[in-house]
């Protein structure tokens, strides 16, 4: 199987691929708006320090770890653990992730192009109405949107991965760049737009606490799609002349550049159409902000603009949030689809079909979650309170498992691996990498430090999540 696996045609399309599958809807919403609500620059710094040292050490173990395999998650581990029986558990545990989170990301893929597709249709005021987001997630009209998504996808999936995802990741990624600075520029010629910039990016550090360095540095992990299969999967299409090192570097440097001007995008849009907005109390939920608060926001545009102006800049907004989410969900769906031909040998179509018949059986009753059935919308109580199969999906495989899938592939590649195959590998393609300051950082810190932290993010997690008392802040 390694002969034949498919590879991306060249550095840049990994690149953007890879970039693609980090660059999501927290990117573009909710972590601006975190930021500029946790101290601001103070944030941003932390931000960029967790990325750097600690996600991009994870992020190089996955894609090494792929590359050597030329597999998945579970054929990764289960080809360098020699068939090791817990070994193959945690590969499972990393393909029932993704595909789960594929679930839920669905659903909310299908609300952003419902809301794209009633933007241009200029029904802008109808979007800025405050009952019209749970109308719309509890209305018949969802399933037509979902069938047009799964389209999408299932047409960028089925061409593999030079001919479909590697191809859909140099149209998306770009464009996705070109609106993004569009609206930017255009955010910032806009009245009061500075003061959004200050409050986003003047340091606050009396709002610095241990809560918030660990929502700075579980934000870092879960932008970047560490934990989910996807970096092992697309390490497995590298070409092992490829510098790997560097090439990681670049994904983490563009991810954190999107996420930096996002927020010059945001907040400065949220001074500039409501001047006397208390930032404090805004939603750090990319769901409230971009269903709920956004709408409004982009509604006042048409004091200045026009109300077919306001239109065009509310559709170039929602044309950016669902690229960079389709672009997203393609990744997530890639991992188990990928698990599918690898280990059982289906063809790529075999594979989409039966991953996706499942994919719309789940993603049901992720949107019957929403007032369509009360067995789904009650789905658990836990925490004190009542949560639905959404909930459920989002607490487990999103909120809790990932880090933990980040500790198990820095035990894995440490201690049952090894420092020489791991460095082996890595050294492949980028022989500069051999003994240098990074190589030495990375082993050391895969082995020791990031395990604990990924850890204790773990802990905390389930004690916040499922027992309600956080253990850190």
């Amino acid at each position: 199987m390694g002969a034949s696996r498919e590879q991306f045609g060249s550095r840049l399309g990994f690149i953007l691929a890879a970039a693609g599958s980090a660059v999501g809807i927290g990117n573009l919403v909710g972590f601006p708006v975190g930021a500029a609500k946790n101290g601001g620059g103070a944030f941003l710094v932390m931000y960029a320090l967790f990325v750097f040292f600690i996600c991009l050490p994870v992020m190089i173990a996955e894609m090494t770890t792929g590359r050597a395999s030329q597999k998945d998650p579970l054929g990764a581990y289960t080809a360098l653990s020699n068939a090791s029986p817990g070994w193959r558990l945690a590969g499972w545990l990393s393909i029932i992730t993704p595909f789960m989170i594929a679930v839920f990301y669905l659903v909310i893929t299908v609300w952003i192009f419902g809301y794209l597709v009633e933007s241009v249709l200029g029904n802008l005021d109808v979007l800025a109405q405050a009952d019209t987001f749970g109308a719309f997630i509890s209305g018949n009209s969802l399933f037509a949107y979902m069938a047009g998504v799964l389209a999408l996808v299932y047409l960028i999936l089925q061409g593999g991965v030079k001919e479909g995802i590697e191809k859909a990741a140099k149209i998306l990624m770009p464009a996705l760049f070109f609106m993004l600075l569009v609206l930017v520029v255009f955010v910032l010629t806009r009245d009061n737009a500075f003061a959004g910039v200050e409050y986003y990016l003047v340091p606050d550090f009396d709002k610095i606490n241990a809560g918030v360095v660990n929502g700075a540095l579980s934000q870092a992990f879960f932008s970047l799609s560490l934990g989910m299969g996807i970096m092992v999967t697309y390490g497995s299409y590298i070409d092992k002349k490829a510098n790997l090192p560097t090439s990681a570097k670049l994904v983490a440097l563009t991810d954190t550049a999107v996420a930096f001007a996002a927020g010059l995008m945001i907040l400065p849009a949220i001074f500039s159409f409501n001047p006397n907005v208390n930032p404090d109390e805004l939603s750090e939920s990319s769901i409230s902000m971009i269903f709920s608060y956004l709408p409004q926001i982009f509604l006042e545009l048409q004091n200045s603009l026009g109300y077919v102006g306001a239109s065009i800049v509310a559709s170039l907004f929602f044309l950016l949030v669902f690229f960079a989410a389709i672009t997203s969900l393609v990744s997530i769906f890639e991992v188990p689809v990928a698990s599918l031909m690898s280990e059982k040998n289906y063809s790529r179509k075999g594979s989409l079909l039966l991953c996706g018949a499942l994919l719309v059986i789940f993603s049901l009753m992720c949107a019957f979650s929403f007032g369509f059935f009360d067995f789904f919308s009650n789905f658990m109580h836990y925490a004190g309170s009542s949560k639905s199969f959404f909930d459920l999906v989002y607490d487990v495989f999103y909120d809790t498992i990932l880090p933990l899938n980040g500790l198990l592939i820095c035990l894995f590649v440490r201690y049952r691996w090894k420092k020489k195959g791991f460095n082996e590998e890595l050294e492949q393609g980028a022989p500069s990498f051999k003994g240098s300051l990074l190589e030495r950082y990375i082993n050391f810190s895969v082995g020791t430090f990031i395990p604990f932290i990924l850890f204790v993010i773990f802990i905390n997690t389930v004690a916040l999540k499922f027992f309600g008392t956080a253990l850190i802040g």
